[in-house]
């Protein structure tokens, strides 16, 4: 049977009373007294149910979420899955608050941090810019007993508590492992398109793709990383010049956003030229260009699924609680025209 705080107040020989406040960390209690409180649950071995005492307490976690403000599907996708939580906030106890941040800008997301620090909430997730201003600012927030979530994308070293996103590097080595198979027996020369190279996951990808090509695949020539900032227009702009300028290019890792300007650029080719294309998030216009074969395979990531273990990581690091590795991973899931959901 497992012990109560009954058990703890006669054990220690104080009141109900006394042990509420040491186990909530209150005043009101002297040290020696909080010292016979905390050896009698040592020698109990009682483990407190925290989530059932904030329930009954009612306690609400409020939550900050940093999104970059760019408009792209799976951006679009990460806000809908911030909808759908904040529709369960009643059931969950959470009051989620959405802060739009400018893209790529790490001065801004810096400022958002700070600025969201100082409202004290029980949790900040935030899709990482991976540049000094922004590691002295997720420190300053560490430092103020904040729990803090990467979220999409991490940042390098160990500002954070918890990073909710895909092994990038497994991403990018998948993306050149796919081109290369599918392009056997072709030759000619392979381009990547990214979003921007001060976010961590655009670079992992990038980087571990690059070595995978060169050690698996070194018959291809790997062209310099296009950055699109993952607008559709400047995508659209940047891979038509390429491909006008660059006829032997078989093969295209889209490793960012901004699908929509990639696929219209890609309608303009014969179907004799179409390059070997992968891209990056299952949304309407990847799934299209799935079916109509202008895209070959699609890396996803469940946007859902990073919103619901940040919220989860969040609460568990307010209250103190572990994390369940297992169940906070988000796998990569790979999609062809032959298996869309």
């Amino acid at each position: 049977m497992k012990p109560t705080v009954h058990d703890i107040a006669s054990h220690a020989g104080v009141s109900l009373a006394t042990v509420d406040r040491v186990l909530n960390r209150r005043p009101g209690v002297s040290a020696r007294t909080r010292e016979k409180v905390d050896q009698a649950v040592h020698a109990l071995g009682f483990v407190r149910d925290v989530a059932a005492a904030n329930l009954a307490k009612g306690r609400v976690y409020p939550l900050t979420f940093l999104i970059p403000s760019n408009d792209n599907s799976f951006m679009r996708g990460l806000r809908v899955a911030l909808d759908e939580a904040m529709g369960r906030a009643a059931v969950e106890r959470i009051a989620v608050r959405v802060v739009d941040v400018p893209a790529f800008d790490p001065l801004a997301l810096a400022r958002a941090l700070d600025a969201a620090a100082a409202e004290t909430p029980a949790g900040i997730a935030f899709v990482a810019v991976d540049a000094p201003e922004v590691t002295a600012a997720a420190e300053r927030v560490l430092a103020a007993g904040i729990p803090l979530v990467t979220l999409v994308s991490d940042l390098t070293g160990a500002a954070r508590d918890h990073y909710a996103g895909i092994d990038n590097a497994a991403a990018g080595r998948t993306a050149a492992s796919l081109i290369g198979r599918f392009l056997n027996g072709r030759h000619g020369a392979v381009a990547v398109l990214a979003g921007s190279m001060l976010v961590r996951d655009h670079r992992e990808r990038f980087e571990a793709f690059s070595a995978t090509m060169a050690s698996d695949f070194a018959g291809f020539m790997q062209l310099p990383v296009l950055e699109g900032r993952d607008d559709p227009a400047v995508v659209e702009k940047l891979v038509t010049a390429l491909l006008f300028e660059r006829p032997d290019i078989v093969g295209l890792y889209s490793l960012g956003a901004g699908n929509r300007g990639l696929v219209k650029a890609l309608q303009r080719l014969p179907a004799e030229r179409r390059p070997v294309v992968i891209a990056h998030e299952l949304t309407e216009t990847t799934r299209g260009a799935l079916q109509s074969g202008l895209i070959d395979a699609v890396l996803n990531q469940d946007a859902g699924h990073e919103v619901r273990s940040a919220i989860r990581v969040l609460k568990a690091k307010a209250d103190g609680l572990p994390v369940v590795a297992a169940q906070e991973r988000i796998r990569i899931d790979i999609f062809l025209k032959d298996n869309l959901p």
